[in-house]
């Protein structure tokens, strides 16, 4: 098949969409497809056309940045061409070209389906409202238009506002991961970063330092988790500087975090290697999440894969995979006694979370889940 993929940011744009959209068109790509992906030049730097891993990528020119969306008046024509070449049309949302993407699909008689990662918030302000209106707008469209809505879980459609319209085109496919191999010596390397001491019990933490991920809960617990596990210190992974939108809340945190010390920890955005080490060293990880900007939470997957149970906030989607393996706790969100205490609980009966990672991996392999969408794709033809 010849797949049309469309998103607004794609490698090597660093956001759980991205992550996703790269794994799995390398997977269908190794199954023998032909995948173009086309998508915005968001960085002047970075090649107009490329090849990566066997993946054509386009990249437009940005004449307009709104909020966190771009304005690309070359996608109608390039948008045009490639559906033309297309046998499917598959286009990641919340993205503002999708509306007349989809118009070209049906146009043209080419399957369309959409993959609805996460409702869309922008930060406050005249400009994000209304950018947040036009997407959503344009989302609706797509999604009015399109033959199939591909989510990670049947729970968070059947809670999503916007879902709710569509759930006959619903189709649930678990989202790719996977987790790099990792060897002794990585794990040494990891822990002289993180600067870990024997007897030190590791809390991990990976996202980026925004509103939405309930960053303040974790660190009002760790407080509480210290009265039962005095050696407990947490450990953040990905974006925390100069993070779109969200200046005002990491001024907000500084001085919460600041009177943790050396109990907290940021490492920034570490490789693939580095991740899956940082993993293994968790004694838990923990997905605070506020709301439906997070409609699953690749993160705890990798964790488990890793052998590292999760705390997460009881939201739907984010609460599948500890529903799934067993291999955590669920917790109210914004609520941080509550999220200590779950930590606490995995912390003191770390038997009763182990799981099977090696199952949990092979669940969500790309390959796995590649082999999925190759199955709609194929009963949409």
């Amino acid at each position: 098949m010849r797949i049309l993929t469309s998103l607004t940011y794609y490698r090597p744009h660093y956001s759980g969409l991205t992550i996703y959209a790269e794994r799995l068109a390398l997977a269908l790509s190794e199954r023998g497809h032909s995948i173009s992906v086309l998508t915005s030049r968001y960085d002047a730097n970075l090649p107009a056309r490329e090849v990566r891993d066997g993946v054509q990528v386009v990249r437009l020119p940005v004449r307009l940045r709104v909020s966190k969306g771009v304005v690309m008046p070359s996608m109608v024509l390039w948008g045009w061409k490639l559906a033309r070449q297309a046998d499917v049309i598959h286009l990641h949302l919340p993205q503002l070209d999708a509306s007349y993407l989809a118009l070209f699909g049906r146009l043209l008689h080419k399957p369309v389906v959409l993959t609805y990662h996460c409702d869309l918030r922008l930060p406050e302000g005249f400009i994000h409202w209304s950018a947040n209106q036009v997407s959503h707008l344009a989302n609706h469209l797509a999604a009015k238009l399109a033959h199939a809505i591909v989510t990670n879980t049947r729970d968070y459609a059947e809670a999503s506002a916007f879902l709710r319209p569509y759930l006959s085109k619903v189709r649930p496919i678990y989202p790719p991961v996977q987790v790099a191999a990792v060897s002794l010596s990585d794990r040494l390397a990891l822990r002289q970063k993180a600067n870990i001491q024997p007897g030190q019990i590791i809390i991990g933490m990976a996202a980026r330092l925004a509103t939405e991920k309930g960053v303040e809960y974790l660190a009002q617990a760790l407080p509480l988790v210290r009265q039962r596990f005095p050696t407990a210190r947490v450990l953040f992974i990905g974006q925390h500087e100069n993070v779109f939108g969200e200046a005002a809340y990491a001024r907000r945190l500084a001085p919460l975090l600041a009177a943790l010390g050396e109990n907290w920890q940021f490492l920034g955005i570490l490789d693939e290697s580095e991740k899956a080490a940082f993993f293994h060293e968790c004694a838990v990880t923990v997905l605070p999440s506020l709301n439906s900007t997070e409609s699953f939470g690749l993160v705890q997957i990798e964790a488990m894969s890793c052998g590292a149970p999760v705390v997460a906030s009881d939201l739907p989607g984010i609460r599948q995979p500890v529903t799934l393996t067993g291999m955590g706790r669920l917790v109210p969100p914004a609520d941080a006694h509550a999220l200590a205490e779950g930590i606490i609980e995995v912390l003191s009966h770390p038997e009763r979370y182990r799981g099977d990672p090696a199952a949990v991996a092979r669940q969500f392999s790309p390959k796995n889940i590649a082999a999925a969408y190759e199955t709609l794709f194929a009963s949409l033809l």
